[in-house]
């Protein structure tokens, strides 16, 4: 009698994203890569309020981008975290600081981080596709772990929309169209073998400005 093959155990954690909570930079939608900027009163209130909707969460694994918007939210949220330099913010080389107007003034057209890039300037600037392959590898981390519980990430709303399209397996653009405000929490799991979305953007609106 010939075996049949086992098909894999589905992951029966889900993947919890927070995203930090609001700084002087997010509020006023200016593009915030690797400058490292405190939380506002408000953020700090806003992480505070993500935690506590992570009561009910058993997490095995909880990783936060290293910088300190990201490390300040994770710890006011109660999560202890590893860091992972993966789950840092797309670099914005060249236009870093700046508003997406600011941009289209300088450019003259409708220009958008996801279709349209960055320059280098006092840091490289990554592309959308070195964004995904940076966020790839902390959902192979993460699906690896949610087999034993739920995942936590803590991280930045361009990086953390691009993850929840690698997740999802879907082309990275589309992160384009998944607003992620500051302070919120967004759940991904498995149905059956396909990978989901339970909860997406659950907070308070920050801002009307986004970046």
């Amino acid at each position: 009698m010939t075996s049949q093959p086992r098909t894999p155990a589905v992951p029966t954690g889900r993947l919890v994203l927070l995203r930090h909570g609001e700084t002087q930079w997010s509020k006023t939608g200016r593009h915030t890569g690797r400058t490292d900027i405190p939380l506002t009163e408000h953020g700090e209130q806003l992480a505070r309020a993500a935690g506590a909707l992570l009561g009910s969460y058993d997490f095995v694994l909880a990783l936060a981008s290293p910088l300190e918007r990201a490390r300040r939210s994770a710890a006011l949220a109660g999560l202890t975290p590893q860091l992972d330099d993966d789950l840092l913010e797309w670099d914005y080389g060249g236009y870093e600081g700046l508003t997406t107007p600011q941009i289209r003034a300088e450019l003259g057209y409708d220009w958008t981080v996801f279709e349209n890039g960055v320059p280098p300037g006092q840091t490289p600037g990554e592309t959308v596709e070195e964004v995904a392959a940076r966020a790839s590898r902390v959902v192979q981390r993460a699906v690896a772990a949610m087999a034993d519980g739920d995942v936590a990430l803590v991280g930045h709303g361009h990086c953390l929309r691009v993850l929840a399209t690698v997740f999802m397996r879907q082309e990275p653009r589309m992160g384009a169209q998944l607003l992620l405000d500051a302070g919120s929490v967004s759940v991904l799991q498995f149905e059956r073998e396909v990978p989901a979305i339970r909860v997406w953007n659950h907070g308070p609106a920050v801002t009307a400005a986004h970046d």
